[in-house]
């Protein structure tokens, strides 16, 4: 809106003293607080401003405001202001002010301010009197009470300007920012609590176990109950080298950081951040802004990944998982978020500051709103590699000095619009601020929200850079006349504003949750008064407010479209705590199975810009009876140094390991797909192991089939002559005596060719001659399941009613295809037109069972999902080229996806060119090669002569079997799309008779650029008969697992059912199915 009287513009400009270069942090900007400062009922607003002077607009009603702020007494001085937050410090009743400081590094005039309320529209400046001032590098401060004696506490985060590549990765975490070893001007940085006694702050930092080191460059700061027991706790968004943090309130006056039992990755240069419930269960989730450019073009121009050396190298000194994306974690219920930025269509916002999230159009879903933009764009690549360098190397010939202002004022300006994200009530998000009026570029930093007319929506105030404020009025009232609630709560004692007071609101079958913390987003501080929108909910079923104090008040009869003034009372009955503890679908049991150690192989330094490494597919487990005693007995495949073992079950169910010198000789090998049959018809199980590992060359001696025969006590001896030699990475190993003769058969399944990602491998089929000797006879049944592609999972299943068995191939880059034995002609036959022929791929696995029913098997396949990095589409596919582009005789790979019809390169240019120099030479800029498709990068003669393959399709499904060789495709649910899915298990989990799925997802092994694939614990979907899944909680499935799930074996023990959970590099985990939850 114009003609506010809000004439705020916050000017930030490089000069030959104050500067980007000499501050790291100069172009940050400022905050927004927004509050009802003199109790009139109408929400006033502060803007600070790093070089002038901080501003106090009055309400005067209908969107009129009137700056008062230096009759107010807001000291107008040379101070770099950042952060701001109204708060009743003193407990008076009414609001006052503290303004956070930064900058100044040679003067260190930074002081941080504290303006006490003097209830008539005046302000002292009084922050050494409560100790609050401060002088470091602050972006923002809390107030809260964290140790529940009833006044208000004090977290403050601060970046210290100290340089990053001083740090050298050096760990230093619990290392207090006085007692390092630098220059006193740096210091002034990391977390610092001040615990309020009696009107007096005292830092506790070190006591209360809050990390106060330099390496934390502090840039949010959110306080909500994350684990629902009724006392807050503290997230902070640190950037771009220490990975975030979140405190957990231990009750006792102390925290403990727990991010790393709590997420399983971060944004890597976290901004802003906030915290709120966005699908309405309750339950709080938390959303930081990151870097990540929001086209193909910003990408290419300005962005930047860790390379994976760098990126094992942070990850080895202990700066855990972090990605260059915005991060939304959803709450799982059980202890755990999971990210789902990519799935929610919210991963990338380029250089985002501010993250608030609120429901904009009272709909009852919370929104998200991103300010963005940066002063210069100061990752430019061109400018970095070319200005710069020209620029340094004429200084130096010259020998004249350009000053460094006049460098920095050659870097490009690209202002951006920020983004605002409407919530579908799906956990899906959609681009919405063009539509809604959010159209004008900007740099924009802080903001905030409140109802600045009280006509019952929430208004945005923002802080720009070098242009005014932005004054947005909320109509959505006047568009969708959508209904609301709003609450003014007060509470007792010194907090007097009830600041950590949790509403939930109960209606419409949804739960409305909101927590009273002003502080959010970046630099800035919300309005107290509460509104929740209701959509066209006019009866509120219930309200339960929690109090500060863990005492709660209960309401019914609440009204609609009203603000209702809710005081604390004098006594109150205590909240129970939130945990629940109703039981599970399954219980993990202790167990003696060893951990699985994966061989640290890197496939990304024998192959450049492959997307994943596939050295790291195991462990795969095989469950029989080898002894003959009726008990199930384990085989679990091996890695180098850690040959595969087997277990034995006693008659008291526990399992103990059986030493075999048999699988000793193999201590070299890695082992994936494994299987017990009984391959010459002896009446035992034997046993077949399959190599992988992606370390040896094709058809070295680590790269056999191995398969042991058993002499019906549980003893194996090697049969070398069983198998020829193959000499490839094998995934799949499926038994089915396809011929008829009454020995088993074997399709064995290629992953891949060694250390050629992308090159199709050959498969085989082997028909065994009765005395478990095999011969490959694919070329011969069907050439095309021998050159079928990188399979990853196949089953043998009757799928066409006529009692015999199709074989079903899945895997990457490929769709799913069947084939069925004509024992007349001798040979396999694809079945065609399936309706999965199109659905190209990356699948994990797949599995048949009748789901619906109607005495058809169907098929269930495990795909990428659709929370990757990469979004494929039938009209967006991605394609993988391959193809001797150089002309080295040497195979490249490169990957594609489509950016407005085009066919555009994956990685960035540098990547490119490391793998093939050639396209520097025709691509001297960024910028030019941001705008080539593939098409462009190559001659068309060579182009048309690679091997090109397909994704489209990343959902994982189920395929409806109608009985005549077509298939009906339904998504699985939403939830099972948050990670991959490499195994399903198909049991009747809940004994109603119908097959439920028991799935384990995630994939690690990606280059950063892709992130990694970790939202799965192990899923429980339950059939609801004809074919249809429900995704159950984790809190009710009773499965925590945080690793690469690769296999799910089934054991019978005393007549109970187990699951053995195998993942990768970890310890397996065994589950009891609970009869008491059926």
């Amino acid at each position: 809106m114009e003609n506010t009287g809000v004439n705020f513009q916050n000017d930030v400009e490089d000069g030959s003293k104050d500067n980007s270069f000499l501050f790291r942090n100069f172009y940050n900007g400022g905050g927004v607080a927004i509050g009802d400062i003199n109790n009139d009922g109408l929400p006033d607003i502060f803007l600070t401003s790093n070089a002038g002077a901080n501003k106090l607009y009055l309400n005067k009603g209908d969107f009129k405001f009137d700056d008062i702020g230096e009759r107010a007494g807001i000291i107008k001085d040379d101070k770099w202001n950042t952060g701001v937050v109204f708060a009743d410090v003193n407990g008076d009743g009414w609001l006052d002010i503290y303004v956070c400081s930064s900058g100044h590094m040679s003067t260190g005039n930074r002081k941080n301010k504290l303006y006490i309320n003097n209830h008539n529209l005046t302000f002292t400046e009084s922050a050494a009197q409560y100790g609050l001032d401060i002088s470091a590098y602050t972006t923002q401060v809390s107030f809260f009470d964290y140790d529940m004696d009833g006044d208000l506490d004090c977290f403050m985060i601060n970046n210290s300007p100290v340089p990053v590549n001083q740090l050298e990765f050096s760990n230093r975490r619990d290392l207090p920012e006085k007692e390092w070893p630098v220059a006193d001007f740096l210091k002034g940085g990391g977390d610092h609590l001040f615990r309020n006694d009696n009107g007096h702050f005292v830092e506790v930092t070190k006591q209360a176990g809050i990390h106060g080191t330099l390496i934390s460059f502090g840039l949010g700061v959110s306080v909500g109950d994350i684990n629902g027991d009724g006392y807050p706790d503290v997230f902070v968004s640190n950037d771009s080298y220490e990975r975030d943090y979140l405190y957990i309130n231990q009750k006792d006056g102390t925290f403990k950081d727990e991010l790393e039992d709590w997420m399983q990755h971060t944004s890597f240069s976290s901004m802003g951040a906030d915290i709120a419930d966005i699908n309405n269960d309750g339950y709080p989730d938390l959303f930081t802004t990151d870097m990540l450019p929001l086209n193909d073009y910003r990408l290419k121009t300005t962005g930047a990944f860790d390379n994976i050396d760098l990126f094992n190298a942070k990850l080895k000194s202990g700066f855990y998982y972090q990605y260059t994306q915005n991060c939304l974690q959803l709450n799982n219920k059980n202890g755990m978020f999971k990210d789902i930025a990519n799935y929610s269509g919210v991963c990338a916002t380029d250089w985002s500051w501010g993250a608030l999230m609120f429901d904009m159009d009272n709909d009852g879903w919370n929104d998200i709103y991103v300010c963005n933009g940066v002063n210069r764009d100061v990752t430019n690549l061109d400018f970095m590699n070319f200005f710069a360098d020209e620029t340094y190397h004429k200084m130096v010939l010259s020998g004249k000095k350009r000053e460094v202002d006049q460098l920095l004022k050659q870097i490009p300006r690209t202002p951006l619009p920020n983004k605002v994200y409407r919530n579908n009530g799906n956990l899906k998000f959609t681009d919405i601020g063009s539509t809604w009026g959010f159209t004008q570029a900007s740099f924009s930093n802080g903001a905030a929200y409140g109802d600045l007319d009280n006509d019952g929506d929430l208004d945005l105030v923002v802080n720009n850079e070098n242009q005014p404020a932005f004054i947005y009025k909320n109509n959505a009232r006047e568009i969708n006349h959508n209904n609301y609630v709003g609450f003014s709560l007060r509470g007792r004692g010194k907090n007097s504003f009830a600041i950590g007071s949790k509403i939930k609101l109960f209606a419409g079958g949804e739960i409305f949750t909101r927590e009273l913390v002003p502080s959010r987003g970046f630099q800035s501080s919300v309005d107290y008064k509460i509104i929740i929108g209701l959509g066209k909910v006019t009866l509120i079923d219930s309200v339960l407010i929690t109090w500060p104090d863990r005492t709660f008040s209960k309401f019914q009869n609440i009204a609609a479209n009203e603000v209702h003034i809710i005081h604390q009372p004098a006594q109150g009955n205590l909240m129970q705590d939130s945990a629940q503890h109703e039981p599970t679908f399954f219980s993990a049991v202790k167990n003696n199975f060893e951990k699985h150690e994966e061989n640290d192989v890197t496939d990304f330094y024998t192959e450049r810009n492959i997307p994943r490494m596939l050295s790291r597919e195991g462990p795969k487990a095989a469950v029989g009876d080898v002894n003959g005693d009726g008990l199930d007995d384990v085989f679990i495949g091996g890695t180098p140094g850690h040959p595969g073992q087997l277990y034995l079950q006693t008659p008291g169910g526990e399992f103990i390991k059986r030493e075999e010198r048999a699988f000793e000789q193999f201590m070299d090998f890695e082992d994936v797909a494994v299987l017990f049959f009984d391959c010459d018809h002896d009446g035992d199980l034997d046993l077949l192991v399959c190599p992988g590992g992606n370390n040896s060359a094709a058809n070295n001696r680590e790269l056999q089939l191995r398969l042991f025969k058993n002499d019906g006590k549980g003893n194996f001896t090697l049969d070398d002559a069983a198998f020829p030699n193959t000499g490839l990475n094998i995934s799949v190993a499926i038994a089915n005596d396809f011929n008829g003769d009454g020995y088993p058969d074997l399709f064995v399944g290629s992953r891949s060719f060694p250390r050629l990602y992308g090159v199709t491998p050959e498969s085989f089929l082997f028909v065994n001659d009765g005395q478990g000797h095999f011969r490959d006879v694919a070329k011969t049944k069907n050439p095309d399941i021998a050159n079928i592609g990188m399979v990853c999972g196949a089953v043998w299943a009757d799928l066409l009613g006529d009692a015999q068995k199709e074989l079903i191939i899945a895997g990457e880059w490929m769709a799913p295809r069947i084939f069925a034995f004509d024992k007349a002609a001798d040979k396999f036959e694809e079945q065609k037109n399936t309706g999965l022929q199109n659905l190209f791929g990356w699948w994990q696995t797949v599995s048949a069972a009748d789901v619906n029913g109607d005495g058809k098997a169907d098929l269930i396949l495990g795909n990428i999902g659709e929370n990757f990095y990469l979004q494929p589409s039938e009209k967006k596919p991605v394609k993988l080229w391959i193809n001797d582009y150089d002309q080295n005789n040497s195979v490249e790979k490169i990957m594609t996806y489509t950016v407005d019809g085009k066919d555009m390169p994956v990685f960035l240019k540098k990547d490119m060119e490391d793998q093939l120099p050639s396209i520097k030479k025709a691509n001297l800029k960024n910028e030019a090669y941001s705008k080539k498709p593939i098409q462009e990068l190559f001659p068309g003669d060579l182009l048309s002569k690679s091997v090109v393959k397909e994704l489209n399709y990343p959902s994982s499904c189920v395929a409806i079997n109608d009985g005549h060789g077509k298939f009906k495709v339904q998504r699985l649910p939403p939830m099972e799309q948050l990670s991959c899915v490499n195994v399903i298990h198909c049991m009747d989990v809940n004994s109603d008779g119908h097959i439920d799925l028991v799935i384990g997802g995630n994939q690690f092994g990606f280059l950063p650029q892709f992130e990694r694939l970790d939202a799965s614990t192990g899923d429980l979907l339950i059939n609801n008969g004809r074919g249809g899944f429900t995704w159950e909680d984790a809190s009710h499935t009773g499965l925590k697992l945080r690793g690469e799930m690769r296999d799910i074996a089934e054991i019978n023990s005393g007549g109970k059912k187990f699951l053995l959970f195998l993942q990768n590099n970890e310890y397996p985990v065994l589950y009891q199915l609970n009869e008491s939850k059926k």
